[in-house]
């Protein structure tokens, strides 16, 4: 299945993760989305007709006035271009995307690595090369997300808020709430 979004949940959950991501992808404002179990577990895929990014901003605007149908959902990523798991498209891809970080702005790698034998290393090293911009892990202006996911790799490269933490963004509210 093509994708553009990836979510995780826990594996004896991945069903009903499923139906919620699809209801809450139609909630937004995709009128068919595509949802379904990954062979890995604990990880739920999702083709939208939505730019990838805006759908998970949107994503978090709507989990603010209903939060229950986000219970089964722990991490919502968007996934921008899908490449071959081999460094040096991964590269090229990030290449590609990173001409957004402008002079002065800081960026942080985020990967995440499911079914390969790549070290995490071999594949930050070589990405961080290519980006002439400093490094900020705690407070980035940009995120290079990489999630490889067996042949094939997810590469987004957006603002922070382009993630969604559910479980983060939850407590927060429910914080704010009281």
């Amino acid at each position: 299945m093509d994708y553009n979004i990836l979510a995780t949940t826990e594996k004896i959950t991945m069903s009903a993760a499923s139906s919620q991501l699809w209801m809450n992808l139609r909630a937004i404002g995709d009128p068919k989305p595509k949802v379904s179990r990954s062979r890995i577990k604990g990880i739920v895929m999702a083709e939208t007709s939505l730019d990838p990014v805006e759908a998970i901003l949107r994503l978090r605007e709507h989990m603010e006035s209903d939060v229950d149908r986000y219970d089964k959902l722990f991490r919502v990523f968007p996934v921008v271009a899908r490449v071959p798991t081999e460094i040096d498209a991964i590269v090229e891809e990030v290449k590609r995307q990173a001409i957004v970080i402008e002079e002065g702005q800081k960026f942080r790698i985020t990967l995440e690595k499911r079914d390969t034998d790549f070290r995490s290393l071999d594949i930050i090293d070589p990405v961080a090369s290519v980006i002439e911009r400093d490094v900020d892990l705690k407070n980035p202006d940009w995120v290079i997300l990489i999630e490889v996911m067996g042949k094939m790799t997810g590469v987004s490269v957006m603002q922070p808020e382009g993630m969604l933490n559910v479980q983060k963004e939850r407590y927060a509210l429910s914080t704010k709430a009281e």
